[in-house]
């Protein structure tokens, strides 16, 4: 934990622990019994709060350094606890400093800010590891210091440098089954505290329907999804309200997502050389072919350099009129 090199821990089992160094995997020579393993995680749990038991055999939990924590036990798993712990090595705060790190080019940079600024809504999609939730931090960061943002998760991972934040995380069930506060219930009740940009840190099933409802609304947001590609992640954005209910139907969710959707920016991560990148930036036109949300690139990541695709990026900012500069 103390080696800032490290990213990653994760232990499979006593005597199969890993790290990952620049994104790529190291196998340790450090060896452990059960009851060390079962010591560590009660001890990581008693900061966060979480439980773990045979009655809710995953836990999810928050380091004080604001490292995350994942555990497993059987019979989720065969025979080993497997623990997770994803350090909180937040290099870059801002888009100065992921410029600096080559995350993405000035140009890149610039364009970012200003659709911040204007509040367009933006999906930041990418593999697990690619600086997703990096690169959400710094983009909330960029948000004009008079704005109000609520930031929602299942961890608290997000820490902008802003005045007006407030941090909202979910929450599991007690002993009896109750208690639980999700996702969903989470965007709801932030819609009455007054925001002016509204942040989701992951979205993973049906509360994909209640944050385009509330970015429908005129509300400027942001959140990140795991997805392959820009356009993987605006067909799986149109897939995860469908488990809201049957009565969502992809007739509904494809224009919806169509007209609240403005960027999507796709990160990647080099397997090679671990550098996290920006590779491709779209721009949904706010029209849809075929019941699926049209996106045309922006900006795309080939060799070395930065191609500008078909879309005009100028035309991002002019697609809901003057009123884009004033929301």
């Amino acid at each position: 934990m103390a080696d800032p090199t490290v990213e990653e821990i994760w232990i499979n089992s006593p005597h199969r622990i890993f790290v990952a160094r620049a994104g790529i995997s190291q196998l340790t020579n450090l060896v452990l019994n059960q009851q060390d393993i079962r010591d560590l995680v009660e001890r990581l749990l008693m900061w966060g709060g979480r439980r773990l038991d045979l009655s809710h055999p995953f836990v999810d939990a928050r380091l004080p350094d604001g490292s995350r924590l994942h555990v497993a036990i059987p019979d989720v798993t065969a025979v080993h606890w497997a623990v997770n712990i994803r350090k909180h090595l937040v290099r870059g705060k801002s888009l100065q400093n992921l410029i600096a790190l080559d995350v993405m080019s000035p140009e890149i940079g610039a364009f970012l800010s200003k659709a911040v600024s204007a509040g367009l809504n933006i999906l930041v999609s990418g593999s697990t590891q690619a600086g997703k939730t990096t690169l959400l931090n710094a983009l909330v960061s960029a948000t004009p210091t008079r704005s109000r943002v609520i930031t929602i998760e299942e961890v608290f991972e997000l820490k902008p440098q802003l005045p007006d934040c407030v941090a909202l995380q979910t929450r599991q069930a007690n002993l009896q089954g109750e208690g639980e506060i999700p996702l969903r219930k989470l965007i709801k009740e932030a819609l009455r505290m007054r925001p002016s940009h509204l942040v989701v840190g992951e979205i993973r099933e049906a509360e994909a329907l209640d944050l385009l409802i509330a970015l429908n609304s005129g509300l400027p947001g942001m959140a990140t999804i795991h997805a392959n590609s820009a356009r993987d992640a605006i067909a799986k954005l149109q897939t995860l309200p469908l488990l809201a209910g049957e009565n969502i139907t992809y007739q509904f969710v494809a224009p919806l997502v169509a007209a609240t959707i403005d960027l999507i920016v796709h990160t990647s991560l080099v397997p090679e050389s671990g550098e996290r990148r920006i590779v491709e930036i779209a721009h949904v036109t706010g029209r849809t072919e075929g019941d699926r949300a049209e996106i045309e690139p922006l900006f795309t990541y080939v060799g070395r350099d930065y191609q500008k695709g078909l879309g005009d990026p100028d035309r991002v900012f002019a697609r809901g009129g003057e009123g884009w500069t004033e929301r």
